[in-house]
């Protein structure tokens, strides 16, 4: 499933985030941007222990906040952008969720990313409901672009590793 918002495409993109040809690939992170658990494991493993040895020299950072780290000797991917979704506690709320989406976006264009793929923040390891996660997610993006039509982004990806989670922001979309 396909939308656009101004010059920008928002789709719906099965299987492996760390797979997709994108500039960016966000992950959703604890504060102190340790890359142990769930996403962050994957893509540590994807890009190598530098992007985890980068990530904790520029943390901790606040909730909802993001950094960007290189994604090392990757073909496509340039930046892993780090979003703080969750704490110490690792519980998610609704509102670091939309910050964390909208910091994640400034990065990015910040970057000068053209693609970036999003996976659905704290519903993994955090526990977030999904539906009410994409919903949140699609509604900051929507909002981030209508407020900055001028952004370099040409295509945003929610990554869906599971068919709930394509459900969810197919319902969102």
């Amino acid at each position: 499933m396909k939308t656009s918002i101004g010059k920008t495409y928002l789709e719906i993109a099965p299987g492996d985030i760390t797979q997709l040809p994108v500039d960016a690939i966000v992950n959703a992170a604890g504060t102190d941007l340790r890359m142990e658990a769930g996403l962050a494991r994957a893509l540590k493993r994807a890009f190598g222990e530098g992007v985890e040895r980068e990530a904790l020299a520029m943390g901790p950072i606040e909730l909802g906040e993001a950094v960007a780290t290189t994604a090392a000797d990757h073909p496509s991917v340039q930046w892993v952008i780090h979003a703080a979704v969750m704490g110490p506690d690792m519980k998610p709320d609704a509102s670091t969720i939309a910050k964390a989406t909208a910091s994640a976006l400034d990065v990015a264009d910040r970057c000068q990313a053209r693609s970036v793929a999003m996976p659905a923040f704290g519903a993994g390891v955090g526990g977030f409901p999904l539906y009410q996660c994409a919903g949140i997610m699609l509604a900051e993006t929507v909002r981030y672009l209508k407020a900055y039509p001028r952004t370099g982004m040409r295509r945003i990806l929610f990554s869906t590793y599971s068919d709930a989670a394509k459900a969810a922001f197919k319902n969102a979309m």
